[in-house]
């Protein structure tokens, strides 16, 4: 099958609207506590992107899956899916069980000794004592999402994180404030609404399979734990757990490096971090859909088809960040100042050189997210982490220099971006048009 634009886009709206609705958890949580105060806001979006970065190994090994899954789709060998599906989730049910205990470790012994600000630390453990609890809820919703992901049937994605959405709003609303007859918890009721939305983000999920799949097909039929079938997953999906760990965890290593600067830089940064979230939406949409059909196209044996399908995803992408820009461009404080602290209208104008220098990475980094992801549709995700790691030795070593050592302004710590994105993205091109990539077997 040749996968034509308009079939791209039917794979990539399901998707690109369920992480729409999903990030509203995040703006949602970033809206309210604005109207509690600035340093919570800071401390949420800093702790975010620990629980982020702790709980990314486990959305690596769903990303592993999901590159099975869609191969085993592609194939027409559907009873295989199935065993992937339910052998991932107990794995990752006991994966998150240690991430809850390493998590609470890291937070009180590691992190407590790298951040200067004793007011946003004390936020943030607030906050996590609380977030870490959704790793359980969040590792079965990652495993749903592989196999629809996978199998190429994303339109539950958004009815999924719109019920997901909503309720964290409400919780919001309710927890943060004290409305609706529950008690006034500020930061903490952020994070006890988005553990509140996740466990029903999995109850979603769970009616709506048994309402809608055949397991039969599916092969949704033995729930033993089989360690072989564990092995098989993990031959793949330890290179993208590797991976995403040390991604987010170095993007994380910037945040606590901007923190050092002031309260004024990290609120300036986690405001610019909210529209970065935005804009990934498209970018991060259109590089899941080039994963899972790369997959499905190899799995049918049309490799010849692979590349030419990788530019179409690439190319769409740009279409719709250049598009994003334009409007952002247009008028950026009026966008600011949606988000920022109501008390602090300062922040508006000394976010808007941060954020116009993020801008200009964008198309740089739409075009970089397809190239890379489809390597991992390929199957092959160690040249994935290989590539991964060269780049990240790059963006360390630019953000050592421009943040760390030279203290620049946030404007100049945001350039870092262009670091990563320009080397993943030519590394990628080198790799799909030169390496032997056609014939892996997953």
């Amino acid at each position: 099958m040749v996968y034509s634009y308009k079939d791209i886009w039917k794979v990539s709206v399901p998707i690109m609207l369920s992480l729409l609705a999903q990030n509203v958890v995040q703006l949602t949580d970033t809206f309210f506590l604005g109207h509690v105060g600035g340093i919570e806001q800071s401390a949420s979006g800093l702790a975010g992107l620990y629980y982020i970065a702790i709980f990314t190994v486990c959305f690596g090994f769903s990303v592993g899956s999901q590159i099975m899954i869609s191969r085993r789709n592609g194939e027409h060998n559907y009873k295989r899916i199935g065993e992937i599906v339910i052998q991932g989730t107990l794995f990752l049910q006991l994966f998150a069980l240690i991430l809850f205990f390493l998590s609470t470790f890291l937070l009180e012994n590691v992190l407590s000794q790298f951040m200067k600000s004793p007011e946003v630390y004390a936020a943030t453990e607030k906050y996590l004592s609380w977030r870490i609890y959704g790793f359980f809820f969040a590792a079965v919703n990652v495993m749903f999402r592989a196999f629809y992901v996978g199998i190429a049937r994303t339109k539950v994605l958004t009815l999924n994180a719109i019920v997901m959405a909503v309720a964290n709003i409400i919780g919001d609303y309710a927890l943060i404030f004290g409305k609706l007859g529950c008690p006034e918890m500020g930061i903490e009721g952020a994070a006890i609404a988005s553990v509140l939305a996740e466990a029903i983000s999995v109850l979603f999920f769970v009616v709506y399979t048994f309402a809608t799949v055949d397991f039969e097909k599916y092969g949704f039929v033995k729930m033993k734990f089989r360690l072989s079938i564990i092995r098989s997953i993990l031959s793949i999906s330890s290179f993208t757990m590797i991976q995403y760990l040390i991604s987010m965890s170095t993007w994380f290593m910037f945040f606590i490096a901007i923190e050092q600067h002031s309260e004024d830089s990290l609120k300036i940064t986690n405001l610019v971090r909210s529209f970065y979230m935005v804009y990934f939406i498209p970018m991060n949409a259109l590089a899941t859909t080039a994963n899972t059909l790369v997959g499905n196209t190899i799995g049918a044996g049309n490799i010849k088809g692979v590349l030419p399908l990788i530019r179409r995803v690439a190319l769409l992408n740009f279409g719709i960040i250049i598009l994003m820009m334009a409007i952002t461009l247009a008028a950026p404080e009026f966008w600011i100042s949606f988000i920022a602290p109501i008390d602090q209208a300062s922040l508006v104008e000394d976010t808007v050189m941060p954020l116009i220098v993020l801008l200009f990475s964008l198309p740089v980094s739409a075009l970089g997210t397809v190239a890379f992801n489809s390597i991992s549709g390929t199957g092959n995700t160690k040249a994935a982490l290989i590539l991964e790691t060269i780049t990240m030795v790059i963006y360390i070593l630019a953000m050592l220099w421009i943040v760390v050592y030279k203290q620049m302004s946030v404007a100049w710590c945001w350039t870092v971006e262009y670091f990563y994105w320009g080397s993943l993205l030519i590394f990628s091109i080198i790799y799909l048009t030169r390496a032997k990539w056609q014939n892996k077997r997953i």
